[in-house]
């Protein structure tokens, strides 16, 4: 039983509001910042000295080569599952799921914290970087946000692995397993789907990952747990 996988079943006592408030602050929101300036760099970094990185354009145009009506069904399914009104429909099932299974309010907070960090840095590094999508014909209307980070792609990477986390919780070794990778495959097909589609270039869809599963591991170990006496 690993500590961190593990801690909101190896220490179940209660925390305060006050203790919510300033673990939120200190161990998500503050490391998220952190992180916002790490994006945003690199953004700066391809746009100006990189020169918006050139390169890429290849890989987008040998996708677009390869489009076929199938992979244009199927990468549009996936990349409905990291749309942000699926994202949020589904975060507050989850939510309410957990809180109904463990009645902890402070471990239900969880996949709603990852979505809403990954969402606040993503939103707010797209404005400040405002870098434009690739030069191809696109499958899916652009929206408002510019093109980097990839908000489907750190959607989902948050969601989708605070979700494998969860799924360490089941006892039947199978159906966890299948369950952790399916999890854990979702954000890379999303984020694949994002690229075919013409809506991102590859540092896009990379900087989404990085933003997505920095907040999952955020979201994840927010609050202070004690399992030093636990561990295996």
């Amino acid at each position: 039983m690993h500590p961190f996988v593990h801690r909101y079943e190896l220490d179940t006592s209660r925390p305060t509001g006050r203790e919510v408030a300033r673990d939120l602050l200190l161990r998500a929101f503050l490391p998220g910042a952190a992180l916002w300036v790490v994006i945003v760099g690199v953004g700066f970094l391809i746009k100006g000295p990189l020169g918006n990185l050139p390169g890429e354009a290849g890989v987008n145009e040998a996708l677009v080569s390869v489009r076929t009506p199938f992979l244009d069904t199927v990468t549009e399914m996936l990349s409905a599952i990291g749309m942000t009104e699926f994202i949020i429909g589904a975060c507050v099932l989850a939510v309410a799921l957990i809180w109904w299974r463990t009645r902890q309010w402070w471990f239900a907070l969880v996949p709603a914290l990852a979505v809403s960090l990954q969402a606040l840095i993503f939103l707010t590094s797209s404005i400040v970087v405002g870098r434009t999508r690739p030069e191809v014909d696109m499958l899916d209307h652009a929206p408002p946000t510019s093109s980097f980070p990839s908000g489907h792609t750190g959607a989902s990477a948050a969601f989708y692995l605070t979700l494998a986390l969860l799924a360490q919780r089941v006892r039947n070794p199978a159906l966890r397993v299948a369950l952790t990778v399916l999890a854990v495959l979702v954000p890379f097909a999303v984020g694949f789907a994002r690229l075919y589609r013409g809506m991102h270039s590859l540092t896009d869809v990379l900087a989404g990952l990085v933003n997505g599963v920095v907040c999952a591991v955020l979201a994840w170990g927010y609050l202070r747990r004690d399992t030093s006496h636990l561990r295996t």
